[in-house]
Parts: structure tokens; sequence; C-alpha cells
């Protein structure tokens, strides 16, 4: 495992795995929520999300996690290894959820480039604007259809882990050390 992409839906653990991850391979973490939401929660046209994942996946090794199917998956599993995914079951998930954003909140902490979670979204009822709903609309669409992708022989070429439970991701971490 060299070239890893991390996906599922937002408050999986994505980003801590791919941390640890990136650490125990010796190789670059890429969030790709990082690249994609610009200042001010501007995104990036797509033809320039493209390129600047296009120079991450070039790389020899590399830990990514996001979803992005219909932008830029492509580009990460034709370079990746490995897909790690995280299929939580939402009672799981929403607890996390909830917590992390409270805290991202309160502390003010800074996601990527300049851009915080604000309170009004949570009063938000546009999923794309509320995290929380979106974990509660997009979880059984994204688990659709990242099975569907992981299904096509076009990636029969990744080794795939799909994790259902936070004990089968605990046993995946303990089995690499």
């Amino acid at each position: 495992m060299q070239r890893i992409s991390i996906v599922g839906i937002s408050g999986s653990g994505k980003s801590t795995l791919a941390r640890e991850l990136a650490r125990s391979i010796g190789a670059e973490h890429v969030e790709l929520d990082s690249i994609f939401h610009q200042p001010n929660w501007t995104p990036l046209p797509r033809e320039e999300f493209r390129a600047r994942v296009r120079d991450v996946v070039a790389a020899d090794a590399w830990v990514v996690d996001g979803n992005y199917g219909s932008n830029v998956q492509d580009l990460v599993w034709d370079a990746a290894d490995t897909v790690v995914w995280l299929d939580l079951a939402r009672r799981t998930i929403l607890p996390r959820l909830v917590r992390r954003t409270f805290r991202r909140m309160w502390n003010r902490e800074e996601l990527w480039n300049g851009n915080r979670e604000r309170w009004s979204n949570l009063f938000d009822l546009r999923p794309q604007e509320n995290i929380l709903l979106w974990m509660l609309t997009q979880h059984s669409r994204q688990r659709r259809r990242n099975g569907a992708a992981l299904a096509d022989e076009r990636w029969a070429h990744l080794d795939v882990h799909h994790l259902r439970s936070p004990r089968e991701v605990e046993a995946f971490r303990r089995a690499l050390g």
C-alpha cells in the first residue's frame, strides 16, 4: 500500500485514518476538500481541481481522503493501489459528526484556506450547507454509489478494504501495525 484512497460519508473518519496511514507509510496526506474549497467556501473550477489532483496522484506514495466521485475519482482510483471504504452506519457517524462539528465551531478551527464551519449552518435546511443534514440525506446515496463503483471491473486492480463498523476499522489499524 503506497497510493491509498479513503472514501466514505462526512464524519466516517476518513481524515483521521488517512493521517494515520500517511504517517505509517511516510507519505503525504491530502484532503480533497482542502483543494476543492477555496477561501470563502468558493469551489475550485472542475478542470483546475482535476489538474491539482492529477499533480497529487503523480507522486509515488500518498493517502487521499475524500469522495468527489464525478469530479476526480477516476484520477485518484486510476493511480491508487488501495481503496479503504469507511461504510459505517448513520447511528455510528451522527454522534461523531455532531461532536466534531460543535468542537470546530466552538474553537473556531480553520479547516482549509481560511474556511470555518459556521453556527448558522446548523439552522440551514439545505443539506449542501448543513453538514449534519448532508450526512443524513446522502448516506444511502453514497453507499450505493461507492458499492456500484467498486463493483466495476475498471477498478479490479484495487485492493479494496470495505470497513463497516468501528471494530473493523480498529482491526484494520491493528493489522497495519
